[in-house]
């Protein structure tokens, strides 16, 4: 990697007119609005305050001019100019930077940097206040019962919430800039007595590694990095906007991985039955618990398999018993069945991305439209017969029901990838894809931990605690997949 003019670090000139002269250049001082100086005298000594105006509080700001400014009041001229203003500087947050390039770094993350003339050092206050909204309930992780209070686009924000839940002095929260122009904050979170240290060090190695730009796509980035998925369609990693399930991964021995700007947490490593968990499960008796479980792994099963089997029996139907010959199709119409299951599938695409796109006033009328108009009408003209609108919406059904959107996605793909393998090869190609896709799911790994555990390879006790929701109280030890070094949850009963 070449290294810019950009990168070349500089100490800071003991002038700051030097200093206001490279910073012209370096941050637009002077062009870009945004970007403040504010120049004092202080015991006949040059100050310089450098800012970025959105990202500083202004109240914090002016606090520290006042601080400052009294300096003449109450000190006589001193050679010891520097550590009279370090002093005064009561904010809790006050380090020292001796390069340019830490201090256009801090300036430009939100925080204020002090120059004296005659010092090669300056001070970085951190009276960040980024703009952002207050913490609420996910949309995508909503629960009856539960806290309302999740993650929001601030980190700082983000990292308070998580140790509210876990106040304990092991927990860690490093952190690191990624994106050589956005200099994204991107922290590591983990307990440090229960984490694998080895799972800890290869993902800071990995974030370390990023070349790029910047991450303006935030968590999805880092994922792609960290994971290197290609064109696999199942997530590796779980995102979550809730504080308990992040903190609750946290007591398994699980890695949280925080970027600025983004609401959504990544939780890694993980298998494919984390994306089967929700919040609500654990809000409810272990009996009621295990219910909503069961019925969220059947939503999942036929979001997956209903359309091909359905469609398997019409195109065979010796293979279906003579009391569910009803099934139909009862009619025949114009257009072959498979081009109906694909456009009825694909239409519900569409009203799902015209909804992201719609107004929220509007969105019940275009959903009205979607039903009456073009459902019923379809079916009148012949465009398709009534159990393809019925077992494709009781299919979609499915996939909303699926706990993590990105897993009811590639779900999505593989029951359209056993729809043709079925079109073109009935039974045995059903058999052969469904195979094949199982196969995929067990060789696939992340973070070296196998996607299908505790299925394959196969672990009764884990297996048994996915199964069913058993109460807390009966779960003793933490999930052996992510190697804890604490491994049990509480104290070892003698």
């Amino acid at each position: 990697m070449e290294t810019s003019d950009l990168s070349v670090k500089e100490p800071i000139p003991k002038l700051p007119q030097d200093l206001e002269a490279i910073l012209k250049k370096r941050m637009g001082l002077g062009t870009s609005f945004d970007i403040g100086v504010r120049q004092l005298k202080i015991l006949k000594k040059d100050i310089h305050l450098y800012y970025v105006n959105g990202l500083t509080d202004p109240l914090l700001t002016t606090e520290v001019i006042q601080e400052l400014v009294e300096i003449n009041d109450d000190e006589r001229q001193s050679s010891k100019i520097y550590e009279i203003i370090q002093n005064r500087l009561i904010h809790q947050s006050v380090n020292p930077v001796k390069t340019i390039d830490e201090l256009v770094d801090q300036v430009l993350s939100g925080l204020i940097a002090v120059v004296i003339e005659g010092e090669e050092k300056a001070l970085v206050v951190d009276v960040r206040s980024y703009p952002g909204r207050e913490p609420e309930e996910p949309d995508t992780e909503k629960v009856v019962r539960g806290s309302r209070d999740g993650y929001v686009e601030n980190i700082i924000v983000n990292t308070a919430l998580t140790r509210r839940r876990i106040r304990d002095e092991r927990l860690r929260f490093e952190t690191l800039k990624v994106g050589e122009r956005s200099k994204t904050d991107v922290v590591i979170g983990y307990i440090d007595d229960i984490v694998n240290e080895d799972l800890v060090k290869t993902i800071k190695k990995e974030l370390e590694a990023i070349q790029i730009d910047g991450i303006t796509m935030a968590e999805k980035t880092i994922e792609e990095y960290l994971l290197k998925q290609g064109y696999n369609p199942y997530p590796l990693v779980r995102y979550t906007e809730r504080a308990d399930v992040a903190a609750n991964h946290l007591l398994e021995g699980h890695v949280l991985i925080f970027v600025d700007t983004s609401p959504s947490v990544i939780i890694t490593p993980i298998t494919f039955f984390h994306h089967l968990q929700h919040a609500e499960e654990y809000r409810e008796a272990p009996s009621v618990g295990t219910l909503i479980r069961w019925i969220r792994f059947l939503g999942v099963a036929v979001s997956l398999f209903l359309l091909p089997l359905w469609y398997l029996f019409t195109l065979d139907p010796s293979l279906l018993p003579e009391k569910l010959d009803f099934i139909g199709p009862n009619k025949q119409a114009d257009v072959p069945l498979i081009i109906q299951l694909f456009l009825a599938d694909i239409g519900i695409d569409f009203l799902r991305i015209a909804a992201i796109h719609t107004p929220t006033p509007l969105s019940t009328a275009m959903g009205l439209i979607a039903a009456v108009l073009i459902g019923e009408i379809a079916v009148k003209v012949g465009l398709f017969v009534p159990e393809v609108i019925l077992f494709v919406s009781v299919a979609a059904i499915g996939n909303f029901s699926t706990p993590s959107y990105e897993l009811s996605v590639a779900n999505k793909i593989v029951r359209m990838l056993l729809l043709f393998a079925v079109a073109f090869f009935k039974l045995p190609g059903f058999v052969i894809a469904t195979t094949i896709f199982i196969l995929y799911l067990v060789k696939t790994r992340v973070l070296d931990v196998p996607y299908l555990w505790p299925f394959m390879p196969f672990n009764p006790q884990a297996f048994m605690q996915i199964f069913l929701r058993h109460a807390v109280p009966s779960i003793q030890r933490r999930p052996s997949i992510v190697q804890p070094r604490n491994l049990y949850r509480q104290p070892k009963k003698s």
